[in-house]
């Protein structure tokens, strides 16, 4: 069964990446043999990864939506050996049966060695690039697989002791082998707020001056410890562009394995006007009128991919009935 789908539970569209269509099956994961039992399923379906890309197939025609390509374990078999890490990502139920889902990293193999071992199936590529292209399901599968490798790449020895760590429930926790430390790691993920800041017919853009000329895009940043999202939306903008904010509002959110964050996407108003960049990260801080916004590629500058929240939240406004 789906037992998660975000149209049930807002009518908004969900944003690229925010599908939920896997049973993540904590119970199985929390068995020694989790990965065993996964690999025994002839419906086990094989996702790698290598180097943060996801492999897309080559058997759709040029000009389609591109899909994922996945194995067999079959298929999959000499890859399977020489993983790095091998991680459930959890079961999809399709017609009466259950189709399982593990990700593979190979990012041992050199760039000819892997695409020669994967050209009969497809070729690697980055999400970030191809994500608008890949809606549903598919995505977000492709989503949490990059996501988890990337973590699992970056905490291969303990952060408190530097011992060496081991995968353990089907990969979603890695342990210290030492025995005075045993110190149990988890996939992280980083919360940012992400906000466009409305001052009636105006929104407030920003932009970072090693972005391409012309893109600009809402402000945004990390939540800080001991503050709520909400506290985080004001403090960034005003540590960014001098402007207080009311009426915060959460909207949504979306996963971000660019490479490991959650976006929460809020509007706010401004109760000043007045633009001040108070630090370096941003080059320059603008109001832009909605004409403006309509007619922004024609003025020379750009907006954030359609895969980002950031642009949902600009289209939201923009073209709110």
């Amino acid at each position: 069964m789906i037992i998660f789908d975000p149209s049930e539970l807002t009518l908004l569209t969900p944003n690229h990446f925010s599908f939920g269509g896997l049973d993540r099956d904590v119970i199985l994961r929390e068995k020694a043999n989790c990965l065993d039992y996964v690999l025994e399923n002839p419906e086990t379906r094989i996702v790698p990864i290598w180097r943060s890309l996801n492999l897309l197939s080559n058997t759709v025609e040029t000009g389609t939506t591109p899909v994922p390509a996945y194995l067999s374990i079959q298929e999959a078999k000499d890859l399977i050996e020489i993983a790095k890490n091998q991680v459930y990502l959890g079961k999809q139920a399709v017609d009466r049966t259950f189709i399982s889902y593990l990700a593979i990293d190979i990012s041992s193999l050199g760039e000819n060695e892997a695409t020669n071992k994967l050209a009969a199936w497809g070729e690697f590529a980055d999400l970030r690039e191809i994500g608008p292209l890949i809606g549903g399901i598919a995505g977000s599968i492709l989503a949490y697989a990059r996501g988890i490798m990337f973590w699992h790449s970056r905490n291969i020895y303990c952060s408190v002791c530097g011992t060496p760590t081991i995968a353990t429930k089907g990969g979603h926790q890695r342990n210290c082998t030492k025995k005075g430390c045993a110190c149990l790691h988890f996939p992280r993920t980083d919360p940012a707020v992400i906000m466009l800041v409305k001052d009636d017919e105006r929104v407030l853009l920003g932009r970072q001056k090693v972005w391409p000329d012309g893109l600009y895009s809402t402000l945004a940043g990390f939540v800080e410890p001991g503050e709520t999202i909400e506290h985080a939306v004001a403090r960034e903008v005003y540590e960014e562009a001098g402007i207080i904010v009311k009426n915060i509002i959460y909207q949504y959110s979306q996963p971000w394995p660019f490479p490991s964050s959650l976006m929460l996407g809020f509007t706010a108003e401004a109760s000043t006007k007045s633009i001040k960049l108070n630090d370096a990260e941003l080059e320059d801080a603008q109001w832009f009128t909605r004409n403006e916004m309509l007619n922004f590629e024609v003025q020379g500058n750009s907006l954030p991919r359609k895969v980002s929240v950031s642009r949902r939240l600009i289209d939201d406004w923009l073209y709110e009935p």
